[in-house]
């Protein structure tokens, strides 16, 4: 599994330059640049979405740690009481 997704990766030169070609006669040198911004804001967008995800689960994280810190220093604070026999 792993040896194919290695050799899947392992584009050439060559590779490269027929894909490029493809492209290129496909979408024609008019809009080339429009697909390549569209690719940049929508890599874009979603960097900035990953990045609002990973700051939101760190300050959730963050408040159940400070919740778990007050819990445990009120509960030591508080005198213990008498057992009543």
């Amino acid at each position: 599994m792993q040896n194919a997704v290695l050799l899947f990766l392992n584009i050439g030169t060559p590779e490269l330059l027929v894909i490029l070609f493809a492209v290129l006669l496909l979408f024609g040198g008019k809009k080339l640049p429009e697909l390549a911004r569209g690719l940049g804001k929508g890599i874009r967008e979603f960097k900035d979405a990953s990045d609002g995800v990973k700051r939101e689960i760190h300050r959730n994280i963050n408040a159940v740690n400070e919740d778990l810190t007050v819990d445990t220093n009120t509960k030591e604070s508080k005198p213990s009481e008498p057992n009543q026999a």
